[in-house]
């Protein structure tokens, strides 16, 4: 009842402080300068004598967010953009943030997702760091697990990833790999709770080390909030014990977005297709995972766990009023412990809508109250930035 309540209470907040802001959308320069406020340019000087030299911008901004897994969640966050010197505007700019966060669920939260482009982009390091203490509901594995078998466990996690890519023939095109490592471990659980009396591989935590062979094509227009372009990311990992993983296991990820403005050139079309599969002696934690923030909204990030995931999502994009936006999505998706068991009738739908706010307009960077609707589920986000 208390959670309800809290719910009831935050979605009242929310749709207040979206309404408040309508007045205020001709007339947004107090916001610009409070963003201006917490934005350092560590080169500013050198840029202003060196015309050639790009200038960076380290933004630092109080965080504040909601969604089902973590509940109320604030605190910091830093993302520092720049190019090296001798980029020009056929450079995109590089992107490094970093963001710390607790919850009212006491989850810590650091992580980082960066992108970072040589001169000309010959290269390009991408990848994640993360670290969170990070208590959360299992329901089972399988896709037909059911609500009733919710049981609560905790553990730490640590993840490196970083990959670099070279580009090749085509601008966009950069082959590459890296290597992964990420650890679970940590794991409380209820004495007599499935995880504790079950033989799933990977409940007791784990530690995933391998190597990644890396496939991407980038060539949205902007890397925060794109409005047209595609972004292609195909890594496959092979995690070996001679490398120093508790499982020996593969894992394919695949991420497919493509944008398209439409006529009337104040809107996009945004369709993401996401997939994940795994073979071999998988641990817990690396399961393909449905449900969250990003895609099938309205779900438990993690509602349904198996070894391969399917999911797909459409987003249609649009502006209200000056700074105001909004966006209405879908999405269909599945988890099965076989290929073969794919069937698009049992795919899992979602529907939703969302408010925009335009709080950087340079970095076209928003902040978004989503609500999704889920198969005999429902969930709301407030966040910084695009779902994807």
């Amino acid at each position: 009842m208390p959670k309800q309540f809290l719910r009831k209470v935050l979605y009242f907040g929310y749709t207040l402080c979206f309404g408040l802001l309508i007045p205020y959308l001709g007339t947004a320069q107090s916001i610009d300068r409070l963003v201006d406020f917490f934005t350092l340019q560590p080169n500013q000087r050198a840029a202003r004598q060196d015309t050639s030299l790009y200038p960076a911008k380290l933004i630092l901004t109080p965080l504040v967010a909601f969604s089902p897994e973590t509940s109320l969640e604030f605190g910091v966050g830093a993302k520092y953009l720049f190019k090296f010197r001798g980029s020009g505007s056929e450079t995109r700019t590089s992107n490094m943030p970093l963001s710390a966060t607790y919850t009212l669920n006491n989850q810590v939260l650091l992580f980082s997702g960066f992108s970072i482009f040589s001169n000309q982009e010959r290269y390009m390091l991408t990848g994640n760091l993360r670290f969170r203490v990070f208590p959360q509901y299992f329901y089972g594995i399988g896709r037909d697990s059911p609500s009733s078998a919710e049981e609560e466990y905790s553990f730490t996690q640590v993840t490196i990833e970083p990959i670099l890519l070279k580009q090749t023939w085509l601008r966009y095109l950069f082959v590459g790999g890296g290597m992964r490592y990420n650890y679970i471990g940590n794991m409380e659980f209820e004495a007599e709770s499935v995880l504790a009396e079950s033989d799933i591989l990977g409940a007791d935590g784990s530690t995933s080390v391998g190597v990644e062979a890396s496939v991407v094509y980038d060539n949205r227009d902007n890397i925060l909030t794109a409005h047209r372009g595609w972004y292609v990311y195909l890594t496959h990992g092979f995690y070996e014990s001679w490398l120093g993983s508790s499982a020996t296991f593969q894992l394919t990820r695949f991420d497919a977005r493509r944008f398209i403005p439409l006529p009337d050139r104040r809107s996009v079309l945004a369709l993401q297709l996401l997939a994940t599969f795994s073979f071999g002696d998988v641990p817990l934690n690396e399961l393909g995972a449905l449900g969250g923030d990003q895609i099938m909204r309205g779900y438990y990030d993690g509602r349904f766990v198996d070894n391969h995931l399917l999911a797909l999502q459409a987003e249609y994009r649009f502006k209200i009023l000056g700074r105001l936006g909004a966006v209405v999505f879908a999405g269909a998706g599945d988890v099965v412990s076989q290929t073969r068991d794919f069937r698009l009738g049992n795919f899992r739908p979602t529907v939703g809508a969302g408010l925009r706010f335009l709080i950087d307009p340079r970095e076209d960077l928003n902040i978004r109250f989503d609500y999704g609707i889920g198969r005999s589920t429902q969930n709301y986000y407030f966040q910084v930035g695009e779902a994807f």
